[in-house]
């Protein structure tokens, strides 16, 4: 793919400590086929591009030891090698510790492909070939035909995709297929007949079963329940959303995929790590590959998902400060009304990290939060909780979340990642929601916000009880490296 001036990221949109493809649009990015090997981490991401006399999609492969720093390598899982394009897959180990991908090919009939790496760099991958289960329903042969996923379970190898009806089928040499039936059980009622189940990848987490997926109208999407190996299918007990519509963007055709097309990998520590495509978080961005901060994922004991962003992001941190006991809503002079925010700092790099805690008898039903990138005649961006409607709002990004329905004794933690336009947003472990800000350059100030009320009776004081600020070293050198040698370009004939 030759990229013109025109078609590649430019040093302002280029971030700090994001995963971003170096080559400008690229999209579909979902990222795929990801395995932690030898205390390396690789993660690969589909990247289209024209190929003979039309387009197809590699996989690009990209490599760190701390899911921040990437180096791109050279691309090996592409046409010019399978004989097709790949989509949507995930990675799984064989019982002799190999790694496998197994993938939707893009060829002619369409199948599920599964090849196996020749290293554990994966530098080199033997010739994938087509899964065929064999019995399906009526005696017919079945097809995994969509972003299948695949796993290892007790010395059985399983693989299932959102085909229709979505067939989950048992291998024991990963050559010999036998259909076994839906990989789920039943759904459940808050998920819209018609979502389909895409981009999944299902995994034991904390004694539970996890299956992360999308449905490709509305995003991000997950179920909570346990694998039961006597039926041979996964059974919901729960399901959540990482992703909510944002206003503006259609109830009729929902198309609202800002969190989009997760991958995870299991890391050598035990942790559960996911990413997302952030596909429609704002039209600059659209044709764009560009990766969500890596999420840890687990399970309380009750079995609601905590999602706390990537400890390794704490070796970033540099020049802190903290602020304590900061209150919002005193008023300034005899008889004057309080203001509604008060300055905190000034920010004066684009990478940074906020860190928020508010005592819980502090943030009962009060309307309260923070701007970013403040400054004279802008607002900035709101990071707000919201109890009138129960939701923490990160500019127009609504996200369930209520301060009412935490532990009792739970104070409130919100976690603030700013990365240039980029913003993510953690509170208390419980929910996160991101959005982009493109204006970030017109403020550099941090404020809080209180709602006053309106009349004097209403207004009280807010204290926050710790800000701490932390300025965020860069990743991004292998980005730079990599728009330039252009190591990751597919053949094109």
């Amino acid at each position: 793919m030759s990229d013109s001036d025109s078609n590649v990221i430019s040093d302002e949109m280029a971030l700090n400590y994001h995963l971003m493809h170096p080559g400008g649009d690229s999209a579909p990015g979902d990222p795929n086929v990801a395995f932690c090997l030898d205390g390396t981490y690789h993660l690969h991401y589909i990247l289209s591009h024209p190929w003979r006399d039309g387009n197809s999609f590699s996989f690009v492969h990209v490599t760190s030891e701390d899911m921040l720093h990437w180096q791109w390598q050279p691309t090996t899982l592409q046409p010019s090698f399978t004989g097709h394009g790949m989509f949507s897959g995930t990675g799984l180990l064989t019982r002799e510790g190999r790694p496998a991908a197994i993938y939707c090919g893009v060829s002619d009939p369409r199948h599920t492909f599964l090849a196996l790496a020749t290293d554990r760099r994966l530098s080199g991958w033997e010739k994938p070939y087509p899964l065929v289960p064999r019995g399906g329903p009526g005696g017919r042969d079945v097809g995994l035909l969509y972003d299948p996923d695949g796993f290892l379970f007790e010395g059985t190898y399983y693989a299932y995709s959102a085909e229709q009806g979505l067939p989950l089928c048992r291998s024991k040499d990963l050559v010999a297929w036998q259909y076994v039936g839906p990989v789920l059980s039943h759904d459940l009622p808050e998920v819209a007949l018609g979502e389909d189940l895409s981009c999944a990848n299902l995994f034991p987490l904390d004694g539970r079963w996890m299956l992360l997926c999308i449905s490709h109208s509305m995003g991000c999407r997950y179920y909570i329940g346990d694998w039961d190996a006597r039926a041979e299918q996964f059974v919901p007990e729960r399901h959540g959303r990482m992703n909510w519509r944002r206003p503006g963007q259609s109830l009729i055709e929902p198309a609202y995929r800002d969190f989009f097309a997760p991958e995870s990998v299991l890391t050598a520590d035990g942790r559960r790590v996911m990413w997302a495509w952030l596909t429609t978080v704002h039209p600059e961005l659209e044709r764009k590959s560009l990766q969500s901060l890596p999420r840890e994922l687990s399970l309380d004991p009750d079995g609601t998902l905590r999602i706390h962003p990537l400890r390794e992001l704490e070796s970033l941190r540099y020049d802190g400060f903290t602020l304590e006991n900061q209150v919002v809503g005193a008023p300034t002079a005899e008889g004057a009304a309080p203001p509604k925010t008060v300055h905190l700092a000034d920010i004066e790099v684009d990478a940074f990290e906020v860190r928020i805690r508010i005592d819980r008898d502090e943030a009962d039903r009060k309307r309260l939060g923070f701007l970013l990138f403040s400054g004279e005649g802008t607002e900035g961006l709101p990071v707000i909780l919201c109890p009138e409607s129960g939701t923490l709002c990160v500019g127009q990004t609504e996200a369930p979340f209520a301060v009412a329905e935490l532990p009792d004794g739970e104070d409130v933690e919100l976690r603030l990642f700013a990365d240039k336009y980029l913003v993510e947003v953690f509170v208390n472990g419980r929910q996160a929601a991101l959005t982009a800000h493109m204006a970030y350059r017109e403020g550099q100030s941090l404020k809080a916000y209180v709602f006053p009320g309106i009349f004097p009776h209403d207004r009280q004081t807010t204290t926050i009880r710790r800000v701490d600020i932390w300025k965020l070293k860069p990743t991004h050198q292998g980005f730079f490296e990599a728009r330039e040698n252009r190591i990751w370009a597919p053949d094109l004939a």
